[in-house]
């Protein structure tokens, strides 16, 4: 359990980092014009590159190779967009939410769902 806490402490510290400061440039870009789901999008594709590198190495310590661990961290984020912009439009769009708060649930919600993700799937130890 203790080894788990610690990758929670790590994955969470690469998270906010990474997602406060998509979230502020996702403000700034919505901000200037640039359409709520665009803006998602653009920052979501630097967000999966970026932390990918970080979680890989420092939060789950994985040594497998690039390659088959890129693919499943690529699906895991693929159903995380999904979910993300299936959000947008349901929520914002089609109930008339405000995007800023359903884009800010969304970083919270997938957060929890990727971070299990990771976990279980994409960065477990090879056997």
């Amino acid at each position: 359990m203790n080894r788990a806490f610690g990758q929670l402490v790590r994955y969470s510290i690469v998270g906010i980092a990474s997602n406060l400061a998509g979230y502020f440039i996702y403000l700034g870009l919505t901000r200037i014009g640039v359409g709520p789901k665009l803006a998602m999008s653009l920052l979501y594709g630097i967000g999966v590159a970026q932390t990918f590198l970080f979680n890989k190495s420092w939060t789950f310590k994985n040594v497998d190779d690039n390659g088959p661990t890129l693919l499943r961290y690529c699906i895991s984020y693929a159903l995380g967009y999904l979910i993300n912009i299936l959000a947008l439009l349901f929520f914002s769009d089609h109930l008339g939410w405000p995007h800023q708060w359903v884009q800010g649930a969304m970083i919270i919600l997938l957060a929890i769902l990727l971070f299990a993700a990771q976990k279980l799937w994409v960065f477990r130890p090879s056997t």
